[in-house]
């Protein structure tokens, strides 16, 4: 037969078993095809009907489509600021991290003995912003700088000393898309956002806490130290916003008293991206290191007593306190903040100060030349913005700025315009040139060295930094490409990723990142336009946002998408106020209950608590599926008052549970609406949907089911959908209205969230087509069945389906070795010598490991996993039968450095070969933990979160 019409299928190299080795999997579970398998594991009331989607592209034609889509969007010059600036991003960074599978592919770091590289690379960024902020704790990187101000605001309110007091103040000249984020924020709890000129405000006894933006949002320094005295002395705190480039030229807030200060590191390497993803940063004081927000990495060292380092205080917080945890944060920025830290370490406290330097003085220029022409600029002291009076003449210089392919910020009678790292002379020029024509003058050369000469000193002598930042080491030792890159190289060695091994984490889908996938990201195209550049400038990315809509609502099954949570737990959040909006316009704003089952992630609850809404736990039967019973009581006893159910489908337990429609009917039949976490899409994407099930809201995670990888811990993006009735309700934006005049406030920073990484999703939808997609899905259930089956004669496999069958994951039960010693985690840190990340540990069930294997590994991949659980069990097994100490032995002692193994001091009771080669495949391919097991207490009870001087380092070559 002729190949003339051959086409090689993407979903054939994202799916990870062969056609022969599906054969060889179903023969073993019994069946005799996927279809039977799905019929067995499914509940035939939820089947819905085949997807319309368009056909499926390969690689190549996908990739020439979204060129053209591309070459849609006008790339001109930027200067609106506002938080966004074009940057250089070093080559040695981008080749070696941004575009490099061994970074992006990494997990959260949990597993702290195989994530050494990723945790120096964050504990780089903790030190980066303490500082130049001046603080003395930071955290590993927040959403975007908006919601980064509204977790500092929640924060602030929590601590405060006068409970009676709900005002926060905030600057007249912020960030408005900050403003937006923090009014949606303070909504559920009654705080009262006081918008004002914050020097002349008087501060009364109902303000709790002010916050500044520094440089303000008009480009204005001021010098606020007698402001935050004055507010200290009434025990009001307060939070800075402050662009942390601007720092290495002026005095930071942490000298002049401030409690918080928090930003973007976006000017740090990393590209617009018209809005994200960027990594934010939030930095305190000592005495706040309880409540910071988010993921904090701290030093401990290891068994042997090396240096070593780990998630400290707030890993995974949400999990233990639930409805009282003090935030919902589930996905930070890491890779961005990688990205940005490994920029500092480049360029060193001297470039950054060069850098910062010349964007300071080409602004100078700029103000000089643009002033001769008889324009007044209203900013005294500045750092890098310039705003002008130009009456009557925005619109004509706006036109002239588009001709000239320029972007500036405009405001009414005022222009304002951000110079960045990436500007020339040639623009300095360019831009004087346009401000000229609109006086009237003709000027063909514009004479710039007159002015060059006379620049004069613009940040008054007390707001000029006189403090050093990045003395570490660190940041002084790796300024030549090659250094740089064996730097990064060294820390990439230490972190096992995707490159590696398969990932098998439960509800934490770590399926194949393809590198079609992930390339147009890198595009100037996508990567270097403004979130507020003009609409004619971004039809490109409106096209593919609009069909990325479009085949996300037909997966759903729902009417449309709001892209701007950038987070699952952002989207979880999202999604109750979008309800409650819905609500609130049928006059039942007092409905205030959401019904969680008992099963649920840790964050569920937490984000209805900031909704401000009342949880009621429902529930869960033998079998841990919701107690249906029990949810009928207890909708009906809070009939009155009910808001929501937050249901995961299949169950966090891996199970679809059969009366999930009823679930559904009976919250409505009470008024309430649905909220489904989509964090086990995986299991559902063309086999059922929340929408068809009964679901009216739900977010996606698209960093799990929809090939956005996780980045060591971010970024990632939580889009929700919602049926036809709330679409009026979803989250709008105050510069780049996205939504109706009944729409929530933002949510987000930038109107689509992290938009520049949603071309992922899209090349992963259009290169599988709606067949691609289900084959997907029933392949990843088919490969957890096959591990269940090869498990469940040595592990007791927790919750199963009414035949038998799990979902896409599986709960492995290992609370029945605790008699004899053996925990959870000396599991998981045994996997560490068999080259494997743990699976999710401890989670939903106390003592458990949930498996998940994804569509995307082969056979041959699946088995070599399960080889070494068996053979983990087999050790086990001779502690139970008392052949070797309960105590000293290859599971306690677990993982074990290359450094341990070739210790001439050998003194355990098992060989160096039984620890570190247990199985013959690591003969061939072995990765080595960096460090041995991590001492969590230490870290805790000695807290240093920032680089600790370079002795310690010599300790670990020692």
């Amino acid at each position: 037969m002729s190949n003339i019409f051959y086409s090689e299928k993407f979903e054939d190299r994202h799916n990870g078993p062969r056609a022969t080795e599906v054969d060889e999997m179903l023969q073993f579970l019994g069946v005799s095809s996927l279809d039977e398998l799905i019929e067995q594991t499914v509940p035939a009331p939820i089947v819905r009907p085949d997807m319309k989607l368009p056909k499926a592209l390969s690689e190549v034609a996908y990739l020439e489509r979204v060129k053209n889509i591309a070459e849609k969007n006008k790339v001109f010059k930027s200067f609106i600021g506002q938080g966004y600036y074009n940057v250089v991003l070093p080559g040695v960074i981008q080749r070696n991290v941004f575009e490099n599978p061994g970074w992006y592919t990494q997990y959260t770091p949990y597993q702290a003995e195989i994530a050494q590289g990723r945790l120096q690379a964050l504990l780089n960024f903790q030190t980066m912003v303490s500082d130049l902020t001046g603080m003395e704790i930071v955290n590993a990187s927040l959403l975007d700088e908006a919601t980064a101000a509204a977790e500092a605001m929640f924060m602030l309110y929590s601590a405060r000393k006068n409970k009676q007091a709900n005002t926060f103040l905030v600057s007249e000249d912020i960030f408005p898309q900050t403003l937006d984020v923090l009014r949606t924020r303070a909504t559920p709890f009654g705080i009262e956002i006081r918008v004002t000129n914050v020097t002349t405000e008087s501060l009364t006894e109902d303000i709790f806490a002010l916050l500044l933006q520094y440089p303000a949002a008009s480009g204005a320094v001021s010098d606020y130290k007698a402001l935050v005295e004055a507010a200290a002395e009434k025990n009001i705190t307060t939070a800075v916003a402050a662009d942390l480039l601007s720092l290495a030229l002026l005095t930071p807030p942490g000298e002049w008293g401030a409690d918080v200060v928090v930003g973007n590191s976006q000017r740090f390497g990393v590209p617009m991206g018209f809005g994200g993803p960027h990594a934010a940063y939030f930095a305190t004081k000592d005495a706040f290191k309880r409540s910071i927000p988010g993921r904090i990495i701290g030093v401990t060292s290891d068994a042997s007593g090396k240096y070593a380092l780990r998630m400290a205080l707030q890993t995974r917080e949400q999990h233990i306190r639930r409805d009282k945890a003090s935030s919902n944060i589930c996905t930070a920025q890491a890779l961005l903040a990688i990205m940005a830290s490994f920029y500092a370490v480049y360029h060193g406290p001297k470039g950054i100060k060069n850098i910062a330097s010349r964007i300071h003085d080409l602004t100078r220029l700029a103000d000089q030349a643009i002033q001769s022409l008889g324009y007044v600029q209203t900013n005294e002291s500045y750092f890098d913005t310039l705003r002008f009076h130009v009456a009557g003449q925005a619109g004509n210089l706006k036109s002239e700025a588009l001709n000239n392919e320029l972007n500036f910020f405009y405001e009414e009678e005022f222009v304002s315009l951000s110079i960045d790292e990436t500007t020339t002379f040639e623009d300095i020029k360019t831009i004087v040139k346009v401000f000229a024509k609109i006086k009237g003058l003709s000027v063909n050369e514009v004479d710039l060295d007159p002015f060059v000469d006379q620049l004069t000193d613009v940040i008054p002598s007390d707001l000029v930094r006189q403090s050093a930042y990045l003395t570490h080491p660190i940041f002084n030792s790796y300024h030549s490409e090659s250094e740089m890159l064996r730097y990064i190289k060294s820390l990439e060695a230490k972190d096992l990723s995707l490159c590696h091994s398969m990932i098998p984490l439960g509800s934490c889908t770590m399926k194949l990142n393809a590198t079609s996938e992930m390339i147009p990201v890198t595009w100037a195209r996508f990567g270097s336009l403004h979130p507020f550049a003009p609409a004619d400038q971004t039809s490109g990315y409106m096209q593919l946002l609009d069909e990325l809509n479009q085949w996300l609502a037909e997966i759903t099954g729902f009417a449309k998408m709001s892209f701007q949570p950038n987070s699952g737990a952002q989207g979880e959040y999202a999604g109750l106020m979008v309800i409650q909006a819905y609500l609130e316009s049928k006059g039942q704003a007092h409905r205030n209950i959401c019904l969680i089952p008992a099963s649920a992630h840790g964050t569920n609850p937490a984000s209805a608590s900031m909704a401000g809404l009342k949880v009621v736990v429902v529930k869960c039967d033998e079998r841990g599926n919701i107690d249906v019973a029990d949810l009928k009581a207890k909708a009906e006893e809070h009939s009155d008052n009910l808001h929501s159910l937050m249901v995961t489908y299949p169950s966090t337990h891996g199970v679809f549970e059969e009366p999930i429609i009823e679930i559904c009917k009976i919250i409505h039949e009470h008024g309430g609406q649905v909220y489904m976490d989509g964090a086990n899409m995986n299991a559902q994407v063309g086999l059922t949907s929340p929408g068809f099930i009964g679901a009216d809201v739900c977010h996606l995670n698209l960093h799990k089911t929809f090939c956005i990888p996780h980045g060591g811990g971010g970024p990632g993006m939580g889009p929700i959908g919602v049926a036809e009735h709330l679409v009026p309700f979803l989250p709008n934006h105050t510069v780049v209205p996205v939504s109706g005049k009944e729409g929530i406030s933002a949510v987000s920073a930038a109107p689509f969230g992290s938009t520049s990484i949603l071309v992922i999703p899209h090349a992963y939808i259009a290169m599988m087509g709606g067949d691609g997609l289900t084959t997907a899905t029933k392949t990843a259930i088919l490969n957890a069945n096959y591990i269940k089956a090869r498990l469940e004669g040595h592990y007791p496999v927790l919750y199963a389906g009414a035949n038998g069958r799990c979902a896409h994951e599986m709960i492995l039960d290992c609370r029945g070795f605790k008699n004899i010693g053996i925990e959870v985690a000396d599991i998981a840190k045994r996997l560490m010598d068999y080259s494997f990340h743990a699976p999710t540990v401890s989670f939903p069930v106390a003592g458990t490991l949930m498996v998940e294997p994804t569509e995307s590994e082969s056979k041959a991949e699946l088995d070599r996993f399960c080889d070494a659980l068996i053979a983990i069990r087999q050790e086990i097994a001779a502690v139970e039968a008392g052949e070797v100490d309960a105590k000293n032995n290859l599971l306690k002692n677990a993982p074990h450095t290359a450094q341990v193994v070739i210790d001439d001091a050998w003194e355990r009771p098992y060989s160096r070969q039984e620890a570190a080669y247990p199985l013959a495949y690591l003969r061939e391919n072995k990765f080595w933990p960096s460090v041995s097991r991590v001492n969590e207490s230490q870290g805790d009870r000695t807290l240093i979160c920032s680089c600790p001087p370079i002795e310690a380092y010599e300790e670990v070559e020692a």
